[in-house]
């Protein structure tokens, strides 16, 4: 199986390479602010649950 034509320059695997890093420190920096930012979107998914809830029980028990 032959994978390419005729092998890269040194500039175009310097590129490739290059790309591939760029990528994967957007991926990384991605996952660190979504783990980074989680604390804050449970804790307001938690009080609408909560506000929900509440809501609810007024509206049943009137």
């Amino acid at each position: 199986m032959v994978f390419w034509s005729y092998p890269p320059t040194a500039k175009q695997l310097a590129l490739t390479i290059g790309f591939c890093l760029t990528g994967v420190s957007l991926i990384a920096a991605g996952a660190y602010l979504s783990f980074e930012n989680i604390a804050p979107q449970q804790e307001c998914a938690k009080a609408r649950s909560q506000y929900v809830k509440d809501r609810l029980r007024k509206m049943l028990d009137d």
